[in-house]
């Protein structure tokens, strides 16, 4: 980074900005990774075929992964200095606080986004190293070339305080999704009178879509709606 760079990034809307753009990576992974694992309700073949597909990928897939990761790293760091400088501006906390121009999701993205991260930690040890599923020693047991995807996923989920772990993480992730779409948009400049109720309704739509395809998943299996093959 340049002198000048630097300089911009110090401040609270330069950091917003650095959060705006690994949040639209971060966001833009994760609608890709709900449509893909979605695909379970279209069968084995076909969510298996796409696993396969992106471990086909090889070194590319680790690219992916690395812009990811530092996404989201830069994404954590800068929501956590501009906390750090918006409590330092105000050593002193509000005698009576009034939530006005803010919403519930809003209210929950400082201590929502340490959760996640969490939770993403506990996912990736879960379904990704098979490290914390129930069926490690099947995990990464490979049938005609490939692992069975799909066995794992529905496995993993029959354990009633996994699905609901996941399913109460999907709804904090929902919450941050919403209110970070709407921030990200607002950050890059369509903010206007005109464009709010669109950028509401985008946020809005995002986050459900979000929300509701990542709990559909452990609901199904929970429901018996699919089945280990």
């Amino acid at each position: 980074m340049t002198e000048a760079e630097m300089t911009f990034y110090r401040t609270a809307v330069g950091k917003k900005v650095v959060m705006a753009i690994t949040g639209f990576i971060t966001f833009g992974f994760v609608a890709v990774h709900v449509l893909g694992n979605l695909q379970i309700f279209l069968g084995p073949e076909r969510l298996n075929k796409y696993a396969a597909f992106l471990q086909g990928m090889g070194g590319l897939l680790w690219v992916f992964r690395a812009v990811l990761l530092i996404s989201v790293v830069l994404h954590i760091w800068s929501a956590t200095l501009v906390t750090l400088q918006s409590w330092g501006a105000r050593p002193k906390g509000y005698a009576v606080k009034r939530f006005r121009e803010t919403t519930y999701a809003a209210r929950t993205m400082r201590w929502g986004g340490p959760i996640i991260g969490l939770f993403v930690i506990y996912h990736l040890l879960h379904f990704t190293t098979g490290h914390l599923h129930p069926n490690p020693e099947t995990f990464h047991a490979a049938k005609d070339g490939f692992v069975n995807v799909y066995n794992n996923v529905i496995l993993g989920f029959q354990v009633p305080w996994t699905a609901a772990v996941y399913m109460i993480a999907m709804v904090l992730v929902g919450l941050h999704l919403y209110h970070g779409v709407w921030s990200m948009l607002q950050t890059i400049g369509a903010s206007c009178q005109k464009w709010n109720p669109w950028r509401r309704r985008f946020a809005v739509l995002f986050a459900l879509f979000v929300t509701l395809g990542g709990l559909s998943i452990p609901a199904a299996v929970l429901a018996g709606l699919v089945v280990p093959v």
